[in-house]
């Protein structure tokens, strides 16, 4: 995997940088001390995996990742552990607190390695010649754990659904608030019809009927709600929106 570690601390970026070469099929591309210019190296290479600090000068790392419209897949390491929840809601693959030992970073990298190995793997699937086959679903309706009880949700009413670490949230047009529950992307997809839902990006999968624009990296949704259109997934879902 091709990493970049972004963070303004000379000492932290030797530190990972020394626990990267310790581990086979990982090396360094990209280190940058300045989080703005990490922007253009980010946007002109190709990136796997980014160990981003967020308490940095002029722009932190959260910022950074929600003005980016493709952010490749991101670690965030930062002595402020107030900042996990926002972290791991912004889809965060790990949040790791200096000091970092090396156990705790391979423990990281391990569960980064799975998420890289299975979003090839969906895009590979998603250009197979072989269509999926379409689940069963007669009465329009699916039924997903939330909290203490099984909830029914008419599958037309679905606008989107995003990916949370282990969790999935699953947006609808009957509900101001999100329906949270936990649940993998392929059988949440297993679930719904692959005529009216696709996966747009590792972290998000649409109902095609609720699209109102599409852009060239985001699709534009009801209520003017942004979705990113993954750098992996972007050739297959303009093809499959006759784009």
């Amino acid at each position: 995997m091709r990493c970049a570690i972004i963070d303004d601390e000379p000492l932290a970026v030797d530190v990972i940088e020394t626990y990267i070469n310790q581990i086979d099929g990982m090396e360094v591309t990209v280190k940058c001390h300045n989080p703005i210019e990490a922007i253009g190296f980010l946007k002109k290479m190709d990136i796997d995996l980014v160990f981003l600090d967020i308490e940095m000068p002029n722009l932190t790392g959260i910022d950074l990742i929600n003005i980016m419209d493709n952010i490749p897949q991101f670690i965030f390491t930062t002595a402020y552990p107030q900042y996990a929840l926002e972290g791991f809601e912004l889809n965060a693959t790990d949040y790791l607190v200096k000091p970092i030992s090396f156990q705790r970073f391979l423990k990281a990298v391990s569960r980064a390695k799975e998420r890289h190995q299975l979003e090839h793997k969906n895009t590979a699937n998603f250009t197979s010649a072989t269509p999926l086959p379409a689940p069963p679903s007669p009465n329009k309706f699916i039924f997903v754990k939330s909290e203490y009880e099984n909830v029914k949700i008419n599958i037309n009413t679905i606008k989107y659904i995003q990916g949370l670490k282990d969790y999935i949230k699953i947006y609808t047009t009957d509900s101001k608030k999100s329906i949270l529950t936990l649940s993998s992307f392929k059988d949440i997809l297993e679930k719904l019809p692959t005529s009216e839902f696709i996966r747009v990006h590792r972290s998000y999968i649409i109902n095609v009927n609720a699209i109102k624009a599409l852009q060239k990296t985001k699709i534009v949704l009801d209520n003017n709600i942004r979705v990113p259109i993954g750098e992996t997934f972007k050739d297959q879902v303009f093809k499959d929106l006759g784009v």
